[in-house]
């Protein structure tokens, strides 16, 4: 099998069965085999039935199909769908039809061509969203980009292929807190990055909201950095710093130029401002320790209820 077609699907009732016959049309003359492996994860409408049924009409077809037992998220979705996947080369596609067959096929000829390359990642071109959502995401890769370890290319999304040493390193990552792009960078592998154009959703609506991505957000930057731990140290030693100071400048006005303090607003002031920094420090080192007790438990990164696999 030379490539695996990993599809994750939550709430694609109306899209997955014109992807698969998108992905047969556009992979119709390409001269080499491949495997859908479409992933359920815990969809709420009719997407398991409709996976079902393609799987038992379609035994022409190399079909796959894993089913969760409830909601796990994209990025467990990704892992078993690496996990179940046999093809030399891996691509991983949103089952919308806004990332298009036709750019993996590109994917395969630059991996068959340039053989320096191990994972080809598809980015956006010309964004088709709001302003404010761009400058979010753009802040979003430069701050990653300073507190990380690694570098994420900017606005790489998971649209990808990758050689079956690149889909090994990714299973030996075995986290249950899981941040793809992060992944990808971490594991390292020469990486060729090309424009495509996103394409309108066919049906249904994205569950990328700008709440969800702040969260993503969130969850990468802690996966990957431990440099927001030491802002304690640095809020620390400044409010130190600041309240000796502020000390100094006390004294002297008390001693040579007899002024007089109430202190009641200064000290309400400061009391509020280090009881929220003590709070915020607090919670920054607790969303750590969550994840390190959360990992602790050893729980399988996914639960699968059904697979259907010839």
């Amino acid at each position: 099998m030379k490539l695996s077609l990993v599809v994750p699907c939550y709430n694609e009732q109306d899209n997955v069965e014109l992807f698969y016959e998108e992905c047969v049309k556009a992979f119709e003359n390409v001269g080499y085999d491949y495997e859908f492996v479409f992933v359920n994860d815990g969809s709420r409408d009719k997407t398991e039935e409709k996976l079902k049924k393609l799987y038992n009409e379609k035994t022409e077809s190399n079909i796959t199909v894993v089913s969760f037992s409830r909601n796990f998220g994209k990025e467990s979705a990704i892992f078993a769908g690496i996990k179940n996947s046999t093809g030399d080369y891996v691509s991983l596609i949103d089952a919308d039809l806004q990332q298009r067959p036709e750019v993996v096929i590109e994917m395969i000829d630059i991996l068959d061509s340039e053989p320096e390359y191990d994972c080809v990642a598809a980015y956006q071109a010309k964004r088709k969203e709001s302003g404010i959502m761009t400058g979010f995401k753009s802040g979003f890769y430069k701050m990653i980009n300073a507190l990380s370890e690694v570098e994420l290319h900017a606005d790489a999304s998971d649209f990808r292929t990758f050689t079956r040493t690149v889909a090994d390193a990714i299973l030996e990552m075995g986290e249950y807190h899981r941040f793809s792009k992060g992944i990808f960078s971490w594991i390292g592998f020469n990486t060729k990055y090309i424009p495509y154009e996103v394409q309108e959703r066919n049906a249904g609506e994205t569950k990328w909201g700008f709440r969800k991505l702040v969260k993503y957000a969130l969850e990468g930057i802690t996966a990957f950095s431990t440099k927001p731990l030491r802002l304690a140290i640095y809020l620390g030693s400044f409010l130190a710093f600041a309240a000796i100071a502020y000390l100094v400048v006390i004294i002297i006005q008390r001693l040579f130029f007899d002024a007089s303090f109430s202190g009641y607003a200064t000290i309400v002031a400061l009391i509020l401002l280090l009881g929220g920094m003590q709070l915020f420090c607090i919670g920054l080192i607790g969303s750590y320790l969550a994840k390190t007790y959360i990992q602790s438990k050893n729980r399988p990164i996914y639960v699968a209820k059904e697979i259907l696999k010839r």
